[in-house]
């Protein structure tokens, strides 16, 4: 029987997930047939594909791809990894997109912001008490590392304007806009859109307090121009950004980055 083992063809006599598991590695190890992790001895057929990763252990490069491969299935796989996506801006929302981006198998994540993180982001920001002080990009860089040190990450540490934003973000298929200020919002998405009409373009706004998660949503207000949050809560005393529903907007700007790579362009 041919199967897939960790990412390499092997031919073997086994007939069940089990017997491989404690023929090739040892009866401690996590085993994932087909991209489901399970607990249960499975039968196997010929194509099949097996991970066994042993718990606590850093997979080589060629056992995560076909991992993440057999989890996505292998065309979603493929282009997940081709993406080049640049997040503008790391903070509520660029640093949880960014981190989620990274479990999806992103393949080029370009990271853009000038700032370093601080106590006041610790709320709802992606970061830990260890990076205070760093630039964001480093901070971010070291996490994705620890998901997936095989990802292309391109850090900047400069502040995106009217005068460099094309040259920043120019080479990649995705941009999505992260930012706090207003100002900053209008100038990324201006660029964007008169100097590449043809890139995919994901941003937030409102997504302030603790109102329903509910009212986020994702909305298509122009070709290849989206906008995920409630679009009318800011910031203010008493109506703070907060970890849960900044969180909610993120994961809908990182869930319709990933349609668009699956070329599907409705929120």
């Amino acid at each position: 029987m041919k199967i897939i083992l960790n990412g390499k063809p092997v031919d073997i006599s086994c007939r069940s997930l089990f017997e491989v598991r404690d023929k090739y590695y040892s009866s401690d190890c996590i085993t994932i047939l087909n991209g489901f992790q399970t607990s249960q001895d499975m039968t196997l057929n010929d194509n099949d594909t097996v991970n066994i990763i042993k718990k606590g252990v850093m997979p080589e490069r060629e056992q995560l791809e076909s991992l993440m491969a057999a989890r996505h299935t292998p065309e979603v796989h493929k282009k997940v990894k081709r993406a080049k996506v640049a997040v503008c801006g790391l903070g509520g929302l660029g640093s949880n997109i960014a981190v989620m981006l990274a479990r999806t198998g992103i393949g080029y994540l370009k990271l853009i912001d000038f700032d370093i993180v601080e106590p006041s982001n610790l709320n709802r920001q992606n970061y830990y008490i260890e990076h205070l002080g760093m630039n964001k990009t480093d901070a971010l860089q070291s996490q994705i590392k620890k998901i997936n040190p095989f990802i292309d990450v391109c850090c900047i540490n400069e502040k995106i304007t009217a005068e460099n934003c094309t040259s920043l973000v120019g080479d990649c298929d995705i941009i999505c806009e992260a930012f706090d200020n207003p100002e900053s919002k209008a100038m990324l998405t201006e660029t964007v859109i008169m100097n590449f009409p043809e890139k995919k373009l994901v941003c937030g706004s409102g997504m302030a307090g603790f109102d329903s998660s509910n009212k986020i949503i994702t909305r298509k207000v122009m070709n290849n121009l989206y906008i995920c949050g409630d679009n009318e809560s800011e910031a203010k005393p008493g109506n703070g950004l907060m970890a849960p529903r900044v969180n909610v907007c993120a994961g809908h700007q990182a869930n319709m980055i990933l349609r668009l790579i699956m070329e599907n362009d409705e929120p």
